[in-house]
């Protein structure tokens, strides 16, 4: 049956939705919409140069992916690894309730970048 594709897609699209905007609404952080897959590209690089709580400094796409494991338990994937370094990678395949947990767990620690 296909109407389990058109369902689907609509969940994705509404969950793809929520996700970019919270993370627009991320100092520093700018979210453009994916138009296919289960995954936004953050991008991240305005926040290069900053420091973390514990004094570290964030200049690559490596080390935010640690700093938000650490501080936020998010894990994100580099963008280094696909060739984007200044981004990450985040699947929005998971459900409403744990996306907008872990967006605010990801804006939390973000604002404590000085």
């Amino acid at each position: 049956p296909q109407e389990y594709i058109a369902t689907n897609a609509l969940n994705f699209q509404k969950k793809r939705d929520l996700v970019l905007s919270m993370f627009n609404a991320i100092d520093g952080i700018e979210c453009y919409k994916s138009e296919g897959a289960f995954y936004l590209f953050p991008k991240c690089s305005a926040l290069f140069g900053k420091k973390t709580p514990a004094g570290n400094v964030i200049n690559s796409s490596n080390e935010m992916a640690t700093y938000l494991l650490e501080k936020a338990n998010v894990a994100v994937v580099p963008g280094i690894a696909f060739g984007l370094e200044g981004y990450f990678r985040i699947s929005y395949a998971t459900s409403e309730s744990l996306l907008k947990d872990a967006c605010t767990r990801i804006g939390k620690a973000i604002a404590e970048l000085r």
